[in-house]
């Protein structure tokens, strides 16, 4: 195995162990070479590929990074992505149970379920929005392996873009009925407002995001396919989730989708 290999392979053994362990553990950037966003990306495919090995379903990609404030931060131009498993979806009304996540957050997003492939390396608004099925309002709960949330773009793209779970609204809305450029978003935690923002908040719109996601994919070789969900980033600042704790998103046009972080006096709730 080359050295390239080799740490790849190392990164990606201590990201599952504390997926397994529940222990977060240092930032692989020490691990991996120096800002190489592709080794990190290596070290995700690997986490993908394992996953599907194991009979875990790929059901869609999460963009992050989305915010500019977000991007300044970890000094990098432009988003990045996840893998969305069917067993990460939470259903509405479902509590989170204790210690399934390591340091959660909460962001709401507009997700889009696809109705069509979308393979085109150079994909138009109008590819998109022919073979977006519906839209939905969703909660992403974000984490990350990496103690301390101390990540750089290398340790959340290797770990997955800092990806948890999500939970998705039930009522679909076609496109033709809401605008995503100019959804307001509010965000509750306990009843109390802690983020708002609107569909320009998110890469300029949605549908902005989900345009590059589907040509990055498409460059890859790895293209949405119909029946992906795609979270296609936050429409405002993440909140801290704790057990106890109740979150709500309401998203004009799309509705609102609300989540549960059971407390460990409810350890039996299912997860």
């Amino acid at each position: 195995m080359s050295a390239h290999g080799s740490a790849v392979a190392e990164a990606a053994a201590v990201l599952a162990e504390a997926t397994r362990t529940g222990k977060p553990c240092p930032p692989v950037r020490s691990i991996l070479p120096d800002q190489d966003v592709e080794a990190a990306y290596a070290v995700q495919r690997l986490h993908v590929e394992r996953g599907i090995a194991e009979g875990r379903r790929l059901v869609g990609r999460k963009i992050g990074l989305t915010s500019p404030a977000v991007q300044r931060q970890l000094g990098v131009g432009e988003p990045d992505f996840g893998a969305l498993f069917a067993d990460m979806a939470v259903p509405e009304g479902q509590p989170i149970a204790p210690g399934r996540l390591i340091q959660p957050k909460v962001e709401a997003e507009v997700a889009l379920v696809l109705a069509a492939d979308l393979a085109h390396p150079d994909p138009t608004v109008a590819d998109l929005l022919r073979a977006t099925a519906f839209a939905l309002p969703a909660l992403e709960i974000v984490d990350s392996r990496v103690a301390d949330w101390d990540i750089t773009i290398v340790d959340t793209v290797a770990d997955n873009a800092s990806c948890g779970l999500f939970v998705l609204g039930g009522t679909p809305v076609p496109l033709d009925r809401v605008d995503l450029h100019t959804v307001t978003m509010t965000l509750t935690k306990n009843g109390e407002t802690v983020s708002e923002g609107t569909g320009a908040d998110c890469l300029g719109s949605p549908l902005t995001a989900a345009l590059w996601l589907a040509s990055t994919l498409a460059g890859l070789g790895d293209p949405l396919k119909a029946g992906d969900i795609v979270l296609t980033g936050a429409l405002g600042p993440m909140a801290v989730a704790a057990e106890g704790d109740t979150f709500t998103a309401r998203i004009d046009g799309l509705g609102a989708v609300g989540t549960v972080f059971a407390s460990s006096a409810a350890q039996g709730a299912p997860a």
